[in-house]
């Protein structure tokens, strides 16, 4: 879209959830509309504040906008990154899209493996930004923007951080003083409200408005939020698995109860090992660019899609922002017991090749065992020890050791997630939530909801995943340390959660992948996954390699 005179000219993906706002401020300073869309507050909101004005908006977007008078590009990303941008800059060329895929599909880029981003896979199961599998090309960063004109790309520009909003909200609770803090009763009316705010946000829509229902707090929170601000006829679905029928990770009975409580028009869509075999070449090609997750939200959106949704509500970001993980339980707990021996220098990496030279760490439960002097002395290697799938050290068994020295080297994994907790929380819940926020949710969650979600043209937005939602809550501080977890989340609504699903133990979603592989021998899947052993389990080593492969192809 372009403005009136043509010298501005935008294209742009997501959702400007207070466009209407920043319309109506518009037009009172003179801007003229042709049309109702947010895409078009885009370009008279840059006209009026140019750069700063990604400060005003609130939603989940990535633009591009051409300024002809100043003969440059911005690109924007949202605060969180819940909508993708990738860009590539040849030194001549600035190609950008929201998928990797499409700027391959020019056949103007190189398709050199960038070594960062195949050993972040590895690491973490996604690959990290700004880096990809490709050298050429670059994710702009969540919360960044970035300018080019005659001189050339320009450092990304971040212009709002998880990490800065926890440390402000510690400044002001430390500047507050005691009498004028806020009292216990009206602490949870503060939390409804907000919450309230930004389900009322994220409703806007021509088109009816569903929601994903587990058997988890945050999803059943979020449709007992819907029905208090009004929305009627709320359609749910809930994907479950006839190889979960009975155990503790079958989400559908606990989920139909929560839709029964609310009311909703509620769908439980089975799938099939059939179904899963057959979508899997699919789901790989969607994927864009590799992850060990996502099959999940492939399949909860194909169900959503079937009933005829456009648009559904997520619970994603709850655990993040209220404390769900066993992350916040573990990484505190590993840092209190090991700060004091991890700073004898160079005892745990000694301690870790010893038993590597001894092999007697094969006879460890897991890798991560002998890591724990070395990294779990501080949260930014406690971190690496909980999230990692593999070890730093591990990795000269899959990939060759020259990719596996570039890409350390590049990516510097513990100093990357130092980083994304700078500037520092004073708390351990912030310095886990701002790093579960900033890594987990950023690079896999939402990466994965995004491209599962619109292979099947449904828009999935997220509530929790906010920026001023986030500035509010963290503004309220912590429930007591014996309170429910996420109690906050599950008292919102008028209408109380069933006790059920409030006092349910996490499982995760959990999609029985390795059955229906073990099965068949891996005979079926093995065109697919390539991976199989002659035991008819998945081998990770032999899958890992035949992803990086792929994705380099």
């Amino acid at each position: 879209m372009s403005n009136g005179d043509g010298t501005l000219v935008v294209t742009f993906n997501g959702e400007i959830f207070n466009h209407r706002e920043l319309r109506q401020k518009l037009v009172e300073k003179g801007y003229v509309f042709r049309s109702q869309s947010d895409t078009e507050v885009l370009l008279h909101l840059y006209a009026d504040k140019g750069p700063d004005m990604v400060r005003d908006l609130r939603g989940m977007f990535a633009f591009a906008l051409w300024d002809q008078h100043r003969q440059s590009l911005f690109l924007a990303r949202d605060p969180y990154g819940i909508k993708p941008l990738y860009y590539s800059d040849d030194g001549q060329t600035i190609r950008f899209a929201s998928q990797v895929k499409a700027l391959l599909a020019g056949g103007a880029i190189s398709r050199v493996p960038d070594p960062a981003g195949q050993v972040g896979f590895l690491l973490w199961g996604s690959v990290p930004e700004p880096f990809t599998t490709y050298r050429s090309i670059r994710s702009l960063s969540a919360g960044c923007f970035v300018v080019i004109d005659q001189a050339g790309t320009r450092e990304p520009h971040r212009y709002h951080s998880i990490a800065q909003a926890y440390c402000e909200a510690e400044a002001r609770a430390r500047e507050t003083p005691l009498r004028n803090r806020i009292a216990p009763g009206e602490r949870m009316q503060e939390m409804r409200d907000a919450l309230l705010d930004t389900v009322r946000a994220h409703l806007v829509s021509d088109v009816p408005v569903g929601a994903f229902l587990s058997a988890g707090i945050d999803s059943g929170s979020l449709v007992g939020l819907m029905r208090d601000v009004r929305q009627s006829e709320i359609m749910t679905v809930t994907v479950a698995f006839e190889e979960l029928r009975g155990k503790a990770e079958d989400e559908a009975p606990l989920a139909a109860e929560a839709a029964r409580n609310y009311g909703t028009q509620h769908r439980t869509r089975m799938v099939t090992e059939q179904e899963f075999l057959a979508d899997l070449p699919k789901i790989l090609t969607a994927m864009d660019q590799p992850s060990i997750d996502g099959i999940n939200t492939w399949f909860v959106s194909k169900a959503a899609r079937e009933l005829g949704l456009k648009v559904a509500l997520s619970g994603l970001g709850g655990d993040e922002l209220f404390g769900g993980y066993p992350s916040f339980r573990d990484i505190p707990r590993w840092v209190s017991r090991l700060r004091v021996p991890s700073r004898i220098p160079i005892l745990g990496k000694a301690l870790r090749s010893l038993l590597n030279a001894t092999k007697l760490d094969r006879r460890l439960p897991s890798p991560k065992i002998a890591g724990m002097l070395e990294l779990g002395g501080n949260f930014a290697g406690a971190y690496m020890l909980r999230r990692g799938l593999y070890m730093p050290w591990e990795l000269d068994g899959l990939l060759d050791p020259d990719t596996v020295r570039e890409g350390l080297a590049a990516l510097r994994p513990i100093d990357r997630i130092q980083e994304a907790m700078t500037p520092c929380p004073s708390t351990a819940f912030a310095k886990v939530a701002t790093l579960e926020s900033s890594l987990y949710m950023r690079n896999q969650l939402l990466r994965d909801t995004d491209w599962a979600s619109m292979a099947h043209g449904l828009e999935v937005r997220v509530p929790l995943v906010d920026a001023i939602l986030l500035e509010r809550v963290v503004a309220l501080g912590r429930p007591p340390d014996n309170a429910v977890p996420k109690a906050d989340l599950a008292q919102a609504p008028q209408r109380a959660l069933p006790q059920a699903v409030v006092h349910r133990s996490k499982t995760g979603f959990v999609v029985p992948m390795g059955t229906w592989i073990a099965a068949n021998g891996g005979r079926k899947a093995r065109p697919a996954l390539d991976g199989g052993r002659p035991d008819g389990r998945l081998d990770a080593r032999a899958w890992s390699k035949r992803v990086l492969t792929d994705a380099a192809a």
